[in-house]
């Protein structure tokens, strides 16, 4: 696809400084840009890429004044590395802009599919599920009996949606994620083995959420697992049953989240953090990578460690945890020297 420089500043809300006429069809780093390519320019450091790059056009903030000629159109913006971000969200969906249903396939007779979707091949749609309007779901996708999937939400190749599922609008969930899978749990015998406990609950997921690739969220044992609008999951993160995590969270890969933890609204997660069950996580919470939560975090902590605690605190600990080794030896010496003070004295 190719696109001319007015043409993006028109999408982009955008002034246009050199040829409007001026063609693009692939997108470039502003160093590596090569003839017939879009590239950005946000950062300061990179300025002097944009008097030698070979791409045909660059987006450049409105306060963007050059030092020396830029031979290249320029369409400048109030925020370059936004326009670009939408830029891409506009590139991607047009690429993907696919529709109709490919077979095989199985769809259920009692389910409902709104218009301009499109279903890929292998996927299965079970029994009362209700699809919304310009949704896609691609291949090997499984979406279970009587879940509900809201307008404009994509789900990628290999997704497994359990039953009962309910998922709003604009959602994205990438490829392997498994949403609605039992909870883990267990309870131990007499006899010394456990026995499973049936979790009949669901997984209930808002409008806006994004959740990415081999993660898991699972169903409930009674009620609902929920994950509120606007979250941002990364890949391989696990959310365990009856978990609810307030709107505008992001949290990145390989986080786990026990049980029934509640955490607040508009919290950043690092990667790699262990949270225990049944705590409360408060809102606007910054929690650092590798922390281990065991205990309830009011809100606006920034923590780190573990066990957690204030990351202001860990850093001022840290000092003395390299130290360790001359720490003690002094206080060894410092025995010794008392030691022989006192038989001196004696």
């Amino acid at each position: 696809m190719k696109f001319k420089a007015q043409q993006i500043a028109d999408i982009l809300e955008g002034e246009v400084v050199g040829n409007p006429d001026e063609e693009v069809s692939a997108l470039s780093k502003i160093e590596e840009g090569k003839k017939g390519s879009l590239t950005f320019l946000s950062n300061p450091k990179y300025t002097s890429f944009l008097y030698s790059t070979n791409a045909s056009v660059a987006i450049v903030n409105k306060s963007f004044t050059p030092e020396k000629e830029v031979k290249i159109t320029l369409i400048k913006v109030a925020d370059a590395y936004i326009a670009f971000s939408k830029l891409l969200e506009f590139y991607n969906e047009a690429k993907n802009n696919k529709l109709g249903r490919e077979q095989p396939n199985f769809i259920a007779e009692s389910a409902q599919i709104g218009e301009n979707e499109y279903i890929g091949a292998f996927a299965y749609l079970g029994e009362n599920v209700k699809i919304g309007k310009n949704v896609k779901i691609y291949p090997n996708s499984y979406i279970g009996d009587n879940s509900l999937i809201g307008d404009n939400t994509v789900i990628f190749a290999g997704v497994k949606i359990y039953a009962d599922t309910h998922i709003g609008k604009n959602c994205k969930i990438h490829s392997g994620a498994i949403i609605g899978a039992d909870g883990f749990g267990f309870a131990p015998t007499k006899g010394g083995d456990y026995q499973s406990i049936p979790q009949i609950g669901n997984v209930i997921i808002e409008d806006n959420v994004d959740i990415g690739a081999t993660s898991t969220i699972d169903r409930a044992t009674l009620g609902s697992t929920i994950i509120r609008k606007g979250v941002k999951l990364d890949n391989q993160i696990q959310i365990a049953h009856n978990v609810e995590v307030g709107k505008n969270t992001v949290i990145a890969s390989q986080t786990g989240v026990s049980g029934s933890t509640k955490i607040g609204e508009n919290c950043m997660i690092g990667g790699q953090v262990g949270i225990g069950g049944h705590l409360i996580i408060g809102n606007n919470v910054k929690v650092l990578g590798q922390t281990g939560i065991t205990k309830n975090i009011k809100d606006s902590e920034v923590i780190y460690g573990t066990p957690a605690f204030k990351s202001s605190s860990f850093n001022r600990s840290y000092v003395h945890f390299k130290n360790l080794p001359t720490i003690v030896s002094k206080i060894n010496q410092l025995e010794k020297e008392l030691k022989t003070q006192l038989r001196k004295n004696e």
